[in-house]
């Protein structure tokens, strides 16, 4: 659209805006063309209805705004990213047919099911005493007279601004309501519309009116898991009215939670008081309001599997327009009157600022959706084409992800923010909507990794902070393990690891020998596993790279896990024999692990290739970064850190998992883990062909092949240009879920919807199209030549690339800076 037609759109926007005094639905809409460029706030975007209610000499002014705001897209990928909105025309059977819709750090899962629209609030950091990452409870909305009861009816997740829009019809009765999340406070609206006054009643509803005993499989949601020391009880939350609102919260129990018997189980009580601990004291609720609502009762009923009680808000007469706010809040406060006074703020603070929270709101997504995007074949759009499937899949999972942007906490691998009722999962699970498979406060390394490295080629930096601070404000507690139980200094982080910083107590073991090495979990899996942590480092070394963002805050992180290897492993030497390292000068990476796979390992391929990177990489930092003196120390290790070793498959050298190891106890591949995540051999690197050959001979890497959950031979295969592999692989993954929510995958190994499963394919993708090796930028190293596409990526040193394949041929390359452009490699 040329400038003038912009000009005239501004002008047509604000003369509605100053005449919003004639009609209550006209304001509404100018409210949301004046900041969304759509239908919200009051508006069933039917014309021959709104002429009923606007003088003539307004309408020929609102139909032209409305074709600009159809006609004119902010962005030019706009058209593309609507091709990837889902949309329903028919009402839902359960929550297990729902949509995923947030921002900041609120999910909310939406759907309409007998005709009243639902939806589960969740917020990161949740946790209960038992560390239970608890929903916040459940919103239902009936209409009277019931628009839903008709024939018409739609429920569309609308991307480009980040809400839920669902619209019915029944005879003349036209309803509208659109979900939307603050992206900058903690607030939900849903904003009601319709075409003539309708009563709305909205219920908050809550299963933990009462205390909850969990037994058996239930604690598998807690860190309880299968060796509860006690009967495990979900405490009761705090319900009521409050005037015309409804305030709810959950405040944990006093001692003991699982963070006071986990400490007293792994032998830290002396150090108690200098641990961090997430739990004590922490509140999260918060309040919900309708504009002229009253209180209307209380119900008692069941959902599912489980029973609620329901406190109702109604209107108080029949409105054409009906606004409802949720206010959440989340403090570790000394009292419940503390935590009151913050949600009071939150509350003071926004309300009243509808409009510029929608416009703020609407400018964040505009901004997240025009930073990185990959379209698959968007000139034939078609449910029919696996291959679009997935181009559409990977933005909405992006979605899911960037729901989650400003969390405390970062987003659980094991159903994210957007968990449901269990049996409609499982449907042996019949327990209440806070559950989820593998806990809610305990992190699995190897999993969460695959939701986070997605975001450094999406450009989604500032969704990384909550990963990566997660392990920042645990650094002291890691480091104190180290310190209280083999007397060196460096930071020791577990595989499966506490918000807390600690292991799990039951994965710790409940039944150890009593002279066993405390601070090693007794546990089959997860023993001398500890070079996880060395991806987030490799992550937070990468804002730097990338984005060319300040990253001093994470550097006594980075060398405090360094420190931890080079040390451990000269003292554990030292308890063998009177040597620390071995003949060649080089540490003794023994015990060790190859993931959860190749277990007592010697001389880990996945830790060797690592330690490498990571010490290299701190080694290129500009010289602000380290000092010399630091710089010579961390030399001196990285020279210390022993070669990679390799085996041979029927004549074929390949990579090994590890110099030795006693048993296999998993399926991962970690000897190809110097393929990704390290970037040791690929694309126009050395030995390459030593790598694609452990792909393809090496017996176990064959056997352990798959597409499910966590695997990620997809990107292995991308990585390694093996074009056809990555594609069918990658395909595999994104394609539809086979849940009405196409990127609701899961459960794999972990539970739906399974983020680690939507990440590693994100990841796929993003490695089929790009790669890089120093300034190298390789273009379509693993991409089928008949797949068109359009994409938007990030490269090292704040470069963007954005391209074009259509129809076998390169039509547009853009890269930014244009400097970088002759440092492309155009593989196509």
């Amino acid at each position: 659209m040329n400038p003038a037609m912009v000009l005239m759109a501004t002008s047509l926007r604000r003369t509605l805006v100053r005449h919003t005094d004639m009609v209550p639905s006209l304001k509404a809409y100018a409210v949301w063309a004046n900041t969304h460029g759509g239908t919200r706030h009051g508006l069933y975007a039917k014309p021959e209805l709104l002429k009923r209610r606007l003088p003539n000499k307004f309408f020929p002014a609102l139909l032209i705004l409305l074709f600009t705001i159809l006609l004119y897209p902010a962005k030019a990928q706009t058209n593309e990213l609507d091709q990837c909105n889902i949309a329903w025309n028919s009402q839902s059977k359960n929550a297990g047919e729902s949509m995923p819709c947030g921002g900041g750090d609120i999910g909310l899962n939406v759907w309409v099911e007998n005709n009243e629209v639902f939806f589960y609030i969740a917020k990161s950091g949740s946790f209960d005493e038992n560390n239970a990452l608890l929903k916040q409870g459940r919103v239902r909305i009936k209409i009277s007279p019931n628009p839903f009861e008709g024939a018409s009816f739609k429920q569309e997740l609308v991307l480009k601004n980040g809400h839920v829009q669902i619209t019915a019809k029944k005879n003349n009765l036209i309803t509208t309501l659109f979900i939307w999340v603050d992206v900058f406070n903690p607030l939900i609206h849903v904003d009601i519309n319709s075409s003539r006054p309708v009563t709305t009643t909205a219920t908050y509803e809550n299963w933990r009116f009462r205390d909850r005993p969990n037994k058996g499989r239930a604690n598998n949601a807690n860190s309880w898991k299968w060796a509860p020391p006690a009967e495990v009880v979900t405490g009761k939350d705090a319900v009521d009215f409050k005037e015309n609102t409804i305030s709810f919260y959950h405040r944990n129990k006093p001692e003991p939670s699982v963070f006071d018997i986990t400490v007293r189980q792994q032998g830290l009580e002396k150090v108690k008081d200098q641990l961090f601990n997430p739990i004590k004291d922490l509140t999260f609720g918060g309040m919900m309001e309708g504009k002229n609502m009253k209180p209307a009762g209380i119900v008692e009923s069941n959902y599912l599997d489980t029973d609620f009680k329901g406190w109702k808000l109604q209107s108080v007469k029949a409105e054409r327009s009906q606004f409802i706010n949720i206010y959440l809040h989340t403090a570790q406060t000394a009292t419940a009157g503390q935590w009151q006074a913050g949600l009071d703020q939150t509350i003071r603070n926004t309300k009243g600022k509808e409009k510029a929270a929608a416009a703020a709101t609407h400018n964040w997504w505009q901004q997240f959706w025009d930073r990185s995007y990959i379209f698959i074949k968007p000139s034939n759009a078609s449910e029919n084409s696996s291959q679009w499937q997935a181009g559409r899949n990977y933005q909405l999972f992006r979605y899911m992800l960037a729901c989650n942007a400003s969390g405390k906490y970062p987003t659980k691998f094991n159903g994210g923010l957007f968990t449901y009722d269990p049996s409609c999962t499982d449907s042996s699970l019949k327990y209440t909507p806070d559950f989820r498979n593998w806990g809610g406060g305990t992190h699995t390394a190897q999993n969460q990794r695959l939701v986070y490295f997605p975001l450094i080629k999406s450009g989604d930096f500032d969704m990384m902070k909550p990963q990566l601070d997660f392990y920042l404000q645990l650094l002291k507690n890691a480091e104190l393990r180290t310190e209280t139980y083999w007397n060196h200094k460096g930071a020791c982080f577990t595989e499966q690891l506490e918000n807390f910083g600690l292991p799990n107590y039951a994965e710790y073991g409940t039944k150890r020998p009593a002279d066993f090495d405390k601070g090693v979990e007794y546990n089959a899996w997860l023993e001398y596993e500890w070079d996880t942590v060395l991806e987030f480092c490799g992550m937070m070394l990468e804002q730097e790279r990338y984005a060319n963002k300040n990253i001093a805050e994470y550097i006594p992180f980075i060398e405090s896990c360094l420190t931890f290897f080079n040390e451990h492993y000269q003292w554990q030497a030292k308890q063998r024999g009177s040597k620390a390292l071995d003949g060649n000068k080089k540490l003794i990476l023994y015990p060790g692990s190859g993931a959860e796979t190749f277990k007592m390992a010697y001389n880990s391929t996945s830790t060797i290739a690592g330690l490498k990177t990571i010490v290299t990489r701190l080694l290129e930092l500009p010289a602000n970064y380290l000092g010399d003196d630091k710089r010579r120390h961390w030399d001196t290790m990285l020279q210390r850190i022993p070669p990679i070793s390799f085996a041979q498959f029927d004549g074929h050298t390949t990579i090994a998992p590890a110099k030795l190891w006693e048993r296999i106890n998993n399926a991962e591949s970690p000897q190809l883990y110097p393929v990704y995540p390290w970037g040791i051999y690929g694309i126009g690197k050395a030995g390459l062909d030593t790598a694609v050959n452990t792909f393809r001979y090496d017996t176990n890497a064959v056997k352990f092949r798959s597409f499910i959950g966590w695997k990620q031979d997809n990107i292995f295969a991308a990585r390694l240009g093996l074009t056809k592999e990555a594609a069918e692989l990658t395909i595999q993954k994104l394609k539809n879920s086979g849940r009405r929510f196409p990127a609701f995958w899961g459960p794999g190994y972990d539970w739906t919807p399974d983020h680690n499963w939507g990440g590693s394919g994100m990841i796929g993708l993003q490695e089929m199209l790009l790669q890089t090796n120093g300034e190298k930028i390789y273009l379509f190293p693993a991409w089928p030549k008949e797949w068109d596409v359009h994409f938007k990526l990030h490269a090292p040193y704040q470069t963007t690339v954005e391209a074009i394949i259509k129809n076998g041929q390169l039509q547009m390359l853009k890269v930014i800076p244009e400097s970088r452009k002759k440092d492309v490699v155009n593989m196509f």
